[in-house]
């Protein structure tokens, strides 16, 4: 049967075929949205609880565990983990792949729901949740600063004019204002001026509260008109606040401005940003799970006259951080060097095949299978990415070799005097089963890939589905168009004139062929140590794979920098501001740094000791330094600041993990014995800070805040006639900054709060000078029932799986592997000889990693074994696969030496090279064995096949290898944006092809030859089992052919006519 045939017969409908297949990929392409990486983010969602003035624990025991008790019950939850500090909680959960992120988002509000009853009914605002991963970094960061404007009315514009606008696009997950100073009037309170008039703290609470309302008070019905019955029944200026009545004394009315100062103030005190080193707010902007970056930056940017327009000219609104910019960066090196690989790849053919006709066949292939390959991607809901356009940039190498080798064949019927026709429709026919036998032994390589679970088997899906997808479609098209194209347009070989540059390349191409004749008949006739040689390897590739560096994902440079700042535990916030502002002013005089901005407090769940940087690199081609050496020079500058810590890492592509912290990976310790877990923490940071492969060691454990504990003499309170309740609530009126009331504008509600004055929290002493109502109105002194003693407590409290746990993270110092790490961690770890009850894991990506390590020799065993059972099924034989399988050692062998030899760890874009690696290289024993099987059936013995497998197939082996080598290398040499991801995979195809090359045109015929003879004695023993004892003589075996074959003279078999002795050159086959 011959597949071809009806597309050789019908040249305009095999064109109009393609055209169409061009023109769908075409649409595909433009239709096909732009990522960094493939989607494979876990479905995330972020719950956060706001109680001002509530410290940690009483966040940790009274919000986020009845939460946690209700989200635990929610089904897909892989991850749940809550940070509690001054006034805030935020609890993340992570769900597994499979969970779909809205009906995770309905369950949690319905545990929402659930936890009501068991929440401080004094929350201002129920628990909220957004579909936005807290340790993901915004999509893009804006600045707003004035010279002329305050703070609260910059944040208005803000607002309004940004946060607003931008939330309603689609793709925004959340629009989160750094920093925030939200207009709020703040009544301050002397408390000395409250106790001689004998007024309470709850009297100027209530009288606030009753003196400003917006409640609805109905219409007026008259015979003619009606009135809408409005009041003014609320006050916004200070000093209409100020003429509020709170008491009256001796006849005359105490007024708020009597005993208090009000003013017009943030709503949070104790958060600050920075745009650059000027004070101002930032807007951080977060996609949804599953948005594009580009398309949604792109419409964010294009609103941005529309968002210009809403503020005026007198705050400035700039872009500080830009994630686009690397990814379209990438993008653009990424297209570059595949239409590099498309033009090396079409320029080896011609050095090999030295004639235009031939040369446009499979070049024409290349096009057609990558456009075409768009459109499916399109149905498919990919994107065009890294990962994909990697895919498709080392497909140039696999869709050209079904092409070149269908060229190939029917030039070769041409050479022996074939019609144009004839020679296509032969060609074809003997080189269908070829070429299906390659391409779906190469699509069985990606099979394991397509069942892998976790985010490395969603990740490298697309990977695997592409490379597939479009050499499936070269297949089809050197099928169908290119014996088509043969029949039109190739040239008769023996009319054609070749002139002296053709002469000589011929005469080269004579004597490498001569080279390598001369060199088979040497390993033919050393076969014992030659297949030696080719078993060594499989061991030494093990033992290589074993022994290796293994990471988990490339260090990327996306220029984008994420700064953590951490100051002493007791600091005061004006303090930490001062510090920061000094950290700013280093990160501003680094000559690579674009832009940055940076906050301390507010919504980060860390307490207000702590500060984040956002840090814009310069572009790439524009910079001395990568990301990483610009940390590393930056390093010792920021440390060097007294009083503060900073730490520095690299934003990535690929953010596995919920958790935000210092640095880039993660070890968690977990108790139920909160105690034990504070005792064995320190110990277990002070000996991983020993390790000389670990950098940036850090802990979010912070236990040793200061604290004022108010200790209530119960008995003296009761006879005084006051309860607990009471005191409480009097000293978050006077600490605690509570709302006190709202206030309702056009187009925002503003919080009314209540605070001592300035004076009074800074002095512990004042702790003495607040009163508390007792019974019958009479106003006791804190100090006659309640002590003040100071403690150390926490000032932030974390949990992970309900459990009170401490993360430790960590940088690796240059030249670790990220499995050197884990390894070294581990023992020290088990070195401390910890209690059982304390557990301790990795988290994020360091866990991935420890995951993905247990599934990479899983994973190429499959790819193996997929691959032979197709050829198995393809050939009908156990032994030929084997044969095929066995060209792979020298490979990895190459791949590996070249990856340990140039610096690269074992990362997962390595592992993936190796994959390719056995779809490429095991070509040429299909496409050797393939032909040795043809011509062993047709009579000719195993030993001659071989020979004249390895000797005709030399140049399209030859021709395939050096197209591979050629498309892969700039990805090896890894130049441009994004080079550090793709590198790994380049360093290791290009290796192991060219390891392979040299040694598989040798090995291959010695282990045919071997398999061979264990076929022909399996055989034969079968047969010896099958036949009954008769005094008839036994059928001479395969073996004793072969033999017999070798004992006499040796003689060519007809259809081998074409070849010379061995020894000689072969004859001129020039195109």
């Amino acid at each position: 049967m011959n597949l071809s045939a009806p597309f050789i017969h019908r040249p305009v409908a095999t064109f109009l075929l393609m055209l169409a297949l061009l023109a769908a990929g075409a649409v595909g392409y433009f239709l096909l949205p732009v990522a960094a990486m493939p989607e494979v983010e876990f479905p995330t969602l972020s719950v956060t609880a706001n109680l001002p003035g509530a410290d940690p624990e009483t966040m940790a025991s009274s919000v986020a565990q009845p939460l946690e008790r209700q989200f635990a019950s929610v089904p897909g939850v892989n991850e749940l983990t809550s940070t509690s500090s001054l006034g805030f909680t935020q609890i993340t959960l992570q769900f597994d792949l499979s969970r779909n992120i809205d009906g995770a988002a309905s369950d949690v509000q319905a545990a929402i729901n659930a936890a009501q009853g068991y929440l401080p009914r004094n929350l201002p605002t129920p628990p909220t949740y957004r579909k936005v991963n807290p340790a993901d970094r915004p999509v893009i960061i804006f600045g707003l600063t004035s010279e002329v404007e305050p703070l609260t009315q910059v944040d208005q514009y803000a607002d309004l004019g940004v946060v607003r606008r931008v939330s309603t696009m689609s793709g925004v997950g959340q629009a989160l204002i750094f920093g925030q100073q939200k207009f709020a009037p703040t009544i301050r309170v002397n408390p000395a001026a409250l106790a001689a008039r004998g007024i309470g703290l709850d009297e100027i609470a209530s009288a606030i509260s009753g003196s400003s309302a917006q409640l609805p008070v109905g219409t007026l019905q008259g015979p003619q008109q009606s009135f809408a019955i409005g009041t003014n029944g609320q006050l916004f200026s200070p000093a209409d606040l100020g003429k509020v009545v709170v008491a009256y004394r001796n006849g005359a009315p105490v007024r708020l401005s009597d005993v208090a100062t009000i003013v017009i103030g943030p709503e949070s005190a104790l958060q600050a940003s920075w745009v650059g080193t000027r004070r101002g707010e930032m807007v951080g902007i977060w996609r949804e799970p599953g948005a594009n970056t580009i398309d949604l930056v792109d419409r964010i940017k294009a609103s941005l006259p529309e968002l210009q327009a809403g503020i005026p000219r007198s705050v400035n609104l700039s872009v500080i951080s830009d994630r686009t910019l690397s990814i379209r960066e990438s993008f653009r090196d990424v297209e570059y060097t595949l239409v590099a690989a498309i033009g090396l790849v079409i320029a080896v053919i011609f050095v090999f095949l030295r004639n235009a006709a031939a040369t446009s066949i499979p070049s024409v292939t290349v096009p057609l299978s990558l456009v075409g390959a768009f459109g499916v991607m399109y149905m498919l809901g990919y994107t065009l990415d890294n990962l994909s356009l990697m895919g498709l940039t080392l497909a140039v190498g696999l869709v050209v070799d079904d092409a070149i080798v269908m060229v190939e064949n029917v030039y070769r019927y041409l050479e022996q005097g074939e019609t144009r026709l004839d020679a296509a429709l032969k060609g074809a026919q003997e080189m269908g089963f070829t070429i299906v036998s390659i391409t779906i032994s190469l699509i069985a390589v990606f099979i394991p890939i397509l069942f892998m679970s976790g985010i490395v088997g969603r990740l490298f899906r697309e990977f695997g589905v592409v490379v597939s997808v479009a050499v499936g479609i070269s297949a089809f098209i050197a099928l169908t168009l290119s014996p088509m194209m043969s029949s039109l347009i190739l040239s008769d070989p023996k009319t054609a004139h070749h002139g002296r540059l053709y002469a000589l390349s011929e005469r080269a191409f004579e004597g490498l062929v001569s080279a390598y004749r001369r060199g088979l008949e040497f390993s033919l006739r050393h076969q014992r140590p030659v297949f030696a040689l080719n078993l060594s390897l499989v061991a030494l590739s093990g033992w290589m794979f074993y022994a290796m560096p293994k990471g988990f994902f490339p260090q990327e440079d996306t220029g984008l920098l994420f700064g953590f700042t951490k100051a002493d535990q007791d600091v005061s916030f004006e303090a930490m501001t001062e510090r920061q502002g000094a950290v700013g002013e280093v990160i501003a005089q680094d000559p690579d740094v674009d832009a940055f901005g940076s906050f301390v407090g507010g919504a980060g769940g860390a307490g207000f000791n702590t500060g984040r940087f956002f840090i814009q690199l310069k572009p790439l081609s524009d910079r001395s330094a990568k990301a990483d050496e610009i940390i590393r020079r930056l390093r010792p500058r920021v440390n060097a600041i007294p009083g503060i810590s900073t730490f520095l890492q690299s934003i990535q592509n690929i953010q596995i993990g919920a958790r935000l912290e210092a640095t880039q990976y993660q070890f968690t310790l977990q108790d139920a014995d909160l105690a034990e877990l504070n005792a064995w923490a320190p110990k277990i940071l002070s000996a991983l800070n020993s390790l000389p492969m670990l950098r940036d060691l850090t802990s979010d454990q912070q236990t040793g805040g200061q604290q004022l504990m108010i200790n209530i003499d119960r008995d003296a309170a009761a006879r005084l006639g006051v309860n607990v309740t009471g005191i409480q609530q009097t000293l978050y009126n006077a600490f605690g900054q509570p709302y006190v009331t709202q206030l309702y504008g056009a187009t925002d509600t503003f919080h009314v709060v209540l605070e001592v004055a300035s004076q009074y929290q800074t002095d512990v002493g004042a702790l003495s000078r607040i009163y508390v109502r007792a019974a019958g109105g009479k106003l006791v002194p804190v100090s006659q029932f309640a002590t003040l003693e100071r403690r150390q407590a926490p000032i932030t409290v974390n949990h992970q799986g309900q459990l009170p746990a401490v993360t430790m993270s960590f940088n690796l110092a240059p030249d670790v592997s990220l499995g050197e790490a884990v390894r070294s961690v581990d023992a020290a770890v088990a070195a401390l000889g910890k209690p059982e009850s304390l557990r301790g894991s990795f988290q994020g990506a360091a866990h991935e990693f420890q995951v993905s390590l247990s599934t990479q020799p899983m994973l190429i065993a499959a790819a193996l074994f997929a691959v032979y059972i197709v050829l198995g099924m393809l050939y009908e034989s156990f032994i030929h696969p084997i044969t095929i399988l066995l060209t792979l050692p020298s490979a990895s062998v190459g791949a590996l030496a070249f990856l340990w030899g140039f610096g690269f760890d074992l990362t997962m874009i390595a592992i993936i090279g190796l994959l390719m690696l056995i779809g490429i290289v095991k070509k040429n024993g299909i496409m050797l064995v393939d032909f040795a099987v043809e011509r062993v059936r047709a009579g000719m013995s195993p030993q001659d096949a071989i020979e004249e497998a390895a000797v005709l197939r030399f140049r399209p082996i030859l021709m395939t290898t050096m197209a591979a080598v050629f498309v892969t290398l700039p990805i090896a040499i890894g130049v441009g944006a994004g080079a550090d991801l793709r590198q790994p995979l380049g360093v290791a195809v290009v290796g192991g092809l060219l390891v392979s090359q040299v040694l598989t045109l040798f090995t291959t015929p010695v282990t045919y030859l071997y398999m061979e003879r264990l076929r022909s004695w399996a055989t034969a023993a079968q047969d010896a089992r099958t036949i009954s004892p008769s005094n008839e003589k036994a059928a001479p075996t395969d073996l004793e052919k072969e033999r017999d074959d070798r004992e006499r003279p040796r003689q060519a078999p007809p259809h081998a006519r074409d070849l010379p002795p061995l020894g000689e050159s072969p004859p001129t086959r020039p195109l």
